[in-house]
């Protein structure tokens, strides 16, 4: 029978699944809508809807590199009791492969491709995954990153995935590269070389250090002599070249590097759950809201 948009609303509003399945389960379904939210429920598609609101912010974090193509992902869950889990773990290295072998544009195309295995897209494989741990799980980001003639990758995982690195090197080595990753793991820097540095940003913290050393009483006529000085400091705090490397303070990373005959290109850092807001967990009134259900 045809299947009409009320019907779906009305399965969607019952089960909170998407549209797309919604859709899917009436069709195959022959339009009953108690067989098709039977369908959703079998496929863990309506449980997976409830947990939508939860906060996920944990999870880990994942670099695969073949050939001349590498990805970086970010997955996400509940707990880092979750992320430790190690059908989560393999999850998360599946999506990876996947996404690096698909190459969509964003996650909102990811989620859409067919996926190789026992589901038809990477959303249903989620959902499949969220119905087995039975925690809220998504895909928060991507990078997809294909190496030109002579550029070589570094990808390094610190912490069990906490903080994922790619970094991409034009000549030099992998281990060098990986070194690299490793550094940018550790101290964390915005940009690689100094030039890359927004112009209001540089402006804005000029600013900022002229006031500080204004407020600090100095003679108006070095305060611009030093300022530039403090910025130089502001860019070894934020510029990769320019920070001292971590294996070997004695150097900066553009100086290592371009002594082992390469150049960082660019590199790529997810920390999971950075940017977003974590849940405040309270075990013990969990544990007592369930004993008194």
């Amino acid at each position: 029978m045809a299947i009409s948009a009320k019907m779906v609303k009305e399965l969607r509003e019952k089960t909170g699944a998407g549209m797309m399945d919604c859709k899917k389960a009436l069709t195959e379904t022959d339009g009953d809508m108690d067989k098709a939210v039977d369908f959703l429920r079998e496929k863990g598609i309506a449980k997976a809807a409830k947990k939508a609101d939860r906060v996920a912010a944990e999870g880990l974090s994942q670099a695969v590199v073949e050939g001349n193509k590498a990805v970086l992902v970010e997955v996400n869950s509940e707990t880092d009791f979750v992320s430790k889990n190690e059908n989560f773990i393999n999850m998360v290295d599946q999506v990876a492969k996947h996404i690096l072998k698909q190459q969509p544009a964003n996650v909102e195309e990811a989620l859409t491709q067919s996926f190789d295995g026992d589901a038809d897209t990477l959303n249903d494989f989620i959902n499949n995954q969220i119905a087995k741990i039975g925690e809220k799980i998504s895909l928060r980001r991507f990078e997809v990153v294909e190496a030109a003639e002579g550029e070589v990758f570094g990808a390094y995982i610190h912490m069990g995935g906490r903080i994922g690195v790619l970094t991409v090197m034009n000549g030099s080595d992998e281990q060098v590269a990986k070194d690299v990753a490793m550094h940018v793991a550790a101290l964390n820097p915005k940009y690689v070389r100094r030039e890359e540095v927004d112009e209001d940003v540089v402006n804005a913290e000029r600013e900022v250090l002229k006031q500080q050393a204004l407020n600090e009483g100095k003679p108006e006529k070095i305060v611009e002599k030093m300022v530039e000085g403090r910025l130089g400091k502001f860019f070894e705090e934020v510029c990769l070249n320019e920070q001292a490397f971590v294996k070997d303070g004695d150097q900066k990373v553009g100086k290592y590097v371009s002594s082992k005959g390469g150049e960082v290109k660019t590199f790529y850092r997810y920390e999971v759950g950075e940017g977003m807001e974590k849940r405040e967990e309270n075990f013990a009134d969990e544990v007592m809201s369930q004993v008194k259900k």
